[in-house]
């Protein structure tokens, strides 16, 4: 634990004095009117806010079909309405977990809690940056094409700096416009910027879909991805990545292959099993298969699980896990809209969103990349069709820039549905109470049972907006500080 917090001590020290620096160097700028050249300004003494008009052009044009772009508000509304209230459940189930069953692992180093590319190592520097700064031009060109179509002028658009890196983005409407419009037009405006991120995410996940289509494997032979430990495999020589090209001397061409070899023998067989190693090196070895069942069954399977999954006494084990084709790299990402996915439509359109958010731990899984190395090594394009234009080299390129953007539209999406004030999920949430509580009126007026002042809905909307901002901070603080405690 000491050492744990010394890293953390260190981390945090070199935050500090790199902020420190990027302060300093604001103040003198300020000074000397280089901020006002560049129609920027300094908020919360550290962070740099740059304006622009560029877009403001493009973004008068492709708003102009203002009933679409209304409709539009109208889904992303109850898209967002509906994400606020699951992320703020799902934050009150993380505070509560924390308070009941505090964490035994070892914490994040300070690094680890910021989202900055290159920063937090599962984050990289290049795919990282580029994904932010995309996504972040989404999130607020969809504000932007929400404000326009209902009527509200955007002055300016702008990110905010932290050095080099962009921690956000605004659109900047008129001030006494976004106060004047209609409650549900600037619900729609607030929730157009989260909703088009995860939009985004969807067409993302299409893309690598489509790049899925265009990828195959170097070889037609199945590997494994991991090592049993003590497992039959491991104690013939076999090593993680190895590919197996033959059993008995039959070649094993890919997973239908290998499951057709395995039904011909049963537990306690020996056989010969030629692989390749992962440094190229080809290796004939001799394995004597374990039992399925029983190795189950001592990790805790019950009858019933090994039911369902068909596994018999007798079965025979290799002692691997992960065993798979070469384009499984690919085919995790794309997930229900690889060509190789086994499911129909409806499973498809069941699994997708699901899908989407466990690739939110794909980066810390893999320690800060889309795929491991071996499982893009195995990958090519075919010789026709858009393979052959873009190359090895271009699908891998499109797969991780599709990857991280989908990954980054996400993160930005629901982080800004946290229902506090100032990210977007804060205003709505406190449209929406102001709404819910409009509506309890009418309905009291209407039955001649209660009636309420409309400044008491003003009050209650403000200050539950502000009570719910401060409870779900403290609650995030806990959350943190308790894995150091």
């Amino acid at each position: 634990m000491d050492g744990a917090w010394g890293s953390v001590e260190a981390d945090w020290r070199l935050l500090l004095l790199l902020v420190l620096l990027w302060y300093i160097l604001l103040r003198a700028w300020e000074r000397n009117g280089t901020l006002d050249k560049w129609n920027a300004s300094r908020v919360f003494g550290f962070v740099l806010m740059v304006r622009g008009t560029y877009g403001l052009k493009a973004l008068e044009t492709i708003s102009k079909p203002r009933k679409f772009w209304r409709i539009y508000g109208e889904v992303a509304l109850w898209l967002c309405v509906g994400s606020m209230l699951l992320v703020g459940l799902l934050m009150g189930l993380a505070f509560v977990g924390a308070l009941l069953s505090p964490p035994t692992t070892a914490p994040p180093t300070a690094s680890e809690l910021v989202a900055i590319p290159g920063i937090n190592p599962m984050i990289p520097l290049g795919w990282g940056a580029m994904a932010f700064i995309v996504a972040l031009v989404i999130h607020e060109f969809g504000h932007g094409l929400l404000a326009r179509a209902h009527g509200m002028r955007i002055r300016a658009f702008g990110l905010l700096q932290l050095g080099p890196l962009p921690l956000g983005a605004f659109a900047e409407p008129q001030y006494e416009e976004l106060q004047r419009a209609p409650r549900r037009e600037r619900m729609r405006m607030f929730a157009a910027g989260p909703a088009t991120n995860l939009f985004a995410a969807f067409v993302c996940l299409l893309m690598l879909g489509g790049l899925a289509g265009q990828a195959i494997s170097t070889t037609p032979h199945p590997h494994a991805r991991s090592i049993i430990v003590d497992g039959e495999a491991e104690k013939a020589g076999m090593e993680p990545w190895d590919i197996i090209t033959a059993i008995n001397g039959t070649e094993v061409i890919g997973m239908d292959g290998f499951r057709d070899q395995m039904q011909l023998y049963r537990a306690n067989d020996t056989v010969t099993m030629d692989v390749i190693h992962a440094n190229g090196e080809e290796e004939q070895l001799t394995i004597v298969f374990a039992d399925k069942y029983l190795y189950h069954e001592n990790m805790g399977w019950t009858e019933a699980n090994l039911e369902a999954f068909d596994i018999q006494p007798g079965d025979p084990f290799l002692g691997v896990e992960g065993l798979s084709e070469g384009t499984w790299g690919i085919d995790r990402l794309a997930g229900p809209f690889s060509p190789r996915f086994e499911g129909g439509t409806l499973v498809k359109s069941i699994y997708a969103p699901i899908h989407i958010l466990t690739l939110m731990v794909v980066p810390f899984q893999l320690q800060g990349v889309s795929m491991y190395p071996m499982e893009e090594a195995m990958l090519t394009t075919a010789d026709e069709g858009l393979g052959a234009v873009i190359g090895t080299s271009g699908l891998l390129f499109f797969i991780n820039f599709f990857f991280w953007l989908m990954w980054v539209n996400i993160l930005l999406g629901f982080t800004n549905l946290i229902p506090m004030v100032p990210f977007d999920g804060g205003h709505l949430f406190k449209d929406t109470l102001h709404g819910t509580l409009s509506a309890v009126k009418r309905l009291g007026k209407k039955t001649k049972l209660w009636d309420i002042h409309p400044m008491w809905i003003d009050h209650i909307s403000s200050k539950a907006s502000s009570f719910s901002s401060l409870a779900l901070l403290m609650m995030l603080i806990f959350i943190i500080a308790v894995q150091y405690l």
